[in-house]
């Protein structure tokens, strides 16, 4: 019988940043265990040197493979794997071998999970610079995963932090070009993929905000057409669908209304990548998480970086990771709950 635990591919990041030592204290944690069934997919060395690095040391079992892998002692099970690199990593710089070790150890927590040996993927931080050196030529992780999987519908990165979401219309893309991104069918689909990833967190009746683009809303057209053109119809037409969307707010204040007890809003849709990472990261640098939202299965991950200037002191802070590891578990029970519905339907 299948484990009522939620089972978590878990992945080191890359190892010239601080990812091991995140694991490691994540491994560390008590509640851990106690949450889910941990399999994790890296090399023996740098899962021990992140134990070293972080000065707490966690048993597991050693496995041959995923398939092979046994969690009735109660322990993180290791498939110790680390791809086509060879070698001692460089530690804080970007790499080619340690990029190739992310993407290696990646598609085998993705295979895992696609096949449902695990439910959900949790990874330590990776660095953009590292992956685009081993060979990934999409603009980052969320697009190169869509391309391992041959999924073909909408996606976003969304953020969240202490159950804030937000979610954004275009990502990584300069600056001069996010204003021609910004269309009617992204904001409507912004708004449709937020929705559903809350309603798939646990979040039964979510309230979602749409920032405008311009200064100061636009101000009635005084400062660019976008809030009238495009985003304020496209809000309109998620509100006939049933989607419980409001907007658009002017960015610089829609996230003073969902702060605190007094939230009025589960989620804030922003228009391109600071407008809504600038808050969040202002609001609890170390406690953000990042979701790859529209993929067949949860897939998640600290917010913040590689921390190259801190890795391997033993001071980095693990708590985006503890509040990413939380999140994974709730939304890989929600999957494996909806499976059973469906099934049983």
């Amino acid at each position: 019988m299948k484990s009522r635990k939620p089972r978590i591919a878990l992945v080191l990041g890359d190892p010239a940043g601080i990812g091991p030592e995140l694991v490691a204290r994540l491994l560390a944690d008590p509640a851990a265990a106690q949450s889910a069934e941990l399999l994790l997919i890296a090399d023996r060395a740098e899962l021990d040197h992140g134990m070293a690095v972080a000065g707490c040391r966690t048993p597991y079992v050693l496995a041959k493979s995923v398939k092979e892998a046994d969690f009735s002692e109660g322990l993180p099970v290791l498939v110790d794997y680390r791809g086509d690199t060879g070698g001692p990593f460089e530690r804080a710089v970007a790499s080619v071998k340690g990029g190739r070790y992310c993407l290696d150890t990646l598609s085998m927590a993705l295979e895992a999970t696609r096949h449902g040996l695990t439910d959900a993927i949790l990874f330590a931080p990776l660095n953009k610079h590292s992956l685009h050196q081993a060979g990934m030529h999409t603009s980052d992780e969320l697009h190169w995963f869509v391309e391992q999987l041959g999924f073909d519908g909408p996606v976003c990165e969304f953020n969240v932090l202490d159950g804030l979401w937000t979610s954004r219309v275009t990502s990584h893309i300069a600056h001069r070009e996010v204003a021609d991104q910004i269309t009617h069918e992204g904001v409507t689909q912004g708004i449709e993929l937020i929705h559903h990833e809350l309603l798939r967190s646990g979040v039964a009746h979510p309230r979602i905000a749409v920032c405008g683009l311009n200064p100061h809303n636009g101000d009635n057209g005084s400062f660019g057409q976008e809030e009238l053109d495009i985003i304020g119809p496209a809000v309109e037409a998620a509100r006939s669908l049933g989607l419980p969307a409001e907007g658009p707010f002017a960015a610089d204040t829609i996230f003073l209304k969902v702060q605190g007890e007094q939230r009025q809003y589960d989620a804030v849709v922003t228009m391109y990548h600071d407008q809504g990472q600038i808050a969040m990261k202002l609001m609890g640098f170390w406690r953000g998480i990042t979701v790859q939202g529209g993929l067949p299965f949860p897939i998640l991950t600290p917010a913040h970086g590689t921390a190259f200037d801190i890795a391997g002191q033993g001071v980095a802070n693990p708590g985006a990771m503890l509040q990413a590891f939380q999140l994974t578990c709730r939304m890989a029970l929600a999957r494996r709950d909806q499976e059973v519905r469906h099934a049983l339907a």
